[in-house]
């Protein structure tokens, strides 16, 4: 099968296309390398990738079309897509909402334009977030509760994504799937993350600052468990809905909200260090609790979260020594 996946060199990028290529499958990886975070570890992970004949790296915007159109004008013989790549973050959308709109919505349109050339697509997969539900105090998240009122700019731009694609899918007949993805940590991931940002700050002896005194819930789901669902899903093409569109959206997390205090003590305990802790205010766009309810997704194409905190806390902290050599 030949795929395209943007946001290759990212950290959920990375995994999905290592576990396809695994698979023997072929991949077009687009990604920018932008300085978000490290380009170091981007580029880790895609030296990594690139060592498989079967991977292709296309160095890309994806808010820039005529490049995109470009590029792939020889490979329209795509059969899946994962649009993975975006301006991550809830507190940068506070600092600087343009990137957002650019990546997350100009991007993911120039996709979804891009998409209409390639006549073997089976099925189109869009990164969604938790963030969606805003401030919804009705816990498990469910896809059936009303997403219309987000309360960060970030988590309005990937609502406004879903709603695209589902336009998309309504016009052209394309079979979309939008994900979800709850609190995703692990090996390889981002810095910007609470177990990366306070596992380095610990080690440092620098302090982490926990929001609302620590009284907060996270459905922390751990990479391999965010992968595997998305690779079941892509062989699972939605069947036209209700309303006759090849359109559907489901929750990828660990259907187990964890206290952040929690969190930090089975860091601080695996790292053999005490936390330097600054309690500060909750910060504006940030939700008190989530909770994912993955049930749907487990009728439909067999997904459930295998790995809780206290194994993939260790997991992750485990690759970051070996991978900063601390």
């Amino acid at each position: 099968m030949k795929f395209l996946i943007t946001g290759a060199a990212g950290f959920i990028g990375f995994h999905t296309c290592s576990q396809l290529l695994k698979q023997g499958h072929e991949i077009l990886g687009v990604d920018n390398l932008n300085d978000y975070y490290e380009v170091s570890l981007k580029k880790s992970r895609l030296n990594l990738l690139k060592a498989d004949p079967k991977f292709t790296f296309f160095k890309l915007d994806i808010s820039n079309y005529s490049k995109l159109q470009k590029e792939f004008s020889q490979h329209y013989d795509v059969e899946y897509i994962i649009h993975l790549a975006a301006q991550a973050g809830v507190r940068h959308s506070l600092k600087d909402p343009f990137i957002y709109e650019n990546s997350n919505l100009k991007g993911l349109l120039n996709i979804l334009e891009l998409v209409k050339k390639f006549k073997k697509l089976r099925h189109f997969i869009f990164a969604s977030s938790s963030s969606v539900y805003g401030g919804i105090r009705e816990l498990p998240y469910n896809t059936d509760q009303f997403t219309d009122r987000p309360i960060s700019f970030y988590a309005a731009t990937k609502m406004s994504g879903e709603l695209m694609c589902h336009c998309y899918s309504h016009l052209y007949n394309i079979p979309i799937t939008c994900l979800r993805f709850f609190t995703v940590y692990g090996p390889w991931g981002r810095p910007d993350m609470a177990a990366f940002s306070f596992t380095k700050k610990i080690l440092e002896g620098k302090t982490i600052r926990v929001f609302n005194n620590g009284e907060m819930v996270r459905d922390f789901t751990y990479i391999d468990d965010i992968v595997n669902g998305v690779v079941a899903c892509t062989f699972e093409p939605p069947k036209p809905n209700k309303m006759a569109v090849p359109f559907s959206v489901y929750n990828i997390g660990n259907n187990n909200g964890e206290n952040l205090m929690e969190f930090i003590k089975i860091i601080e305990k695996e790292l053999g260090k005490d936390a330097i802790i600054d309690f500060v205010p909750q910060q504006p766009g940030e939700v008190l609790e989530t909770c994912a309810d993955s049930s749907s997704a487990e009728r439909a194409f067999g997904f459930s979260s295998k790995i809780d905190i206290s194994e993939g806390i260790p997991l992750f902290i485990e690759w970051y020594r070996e991978y900063y050599d601390v």
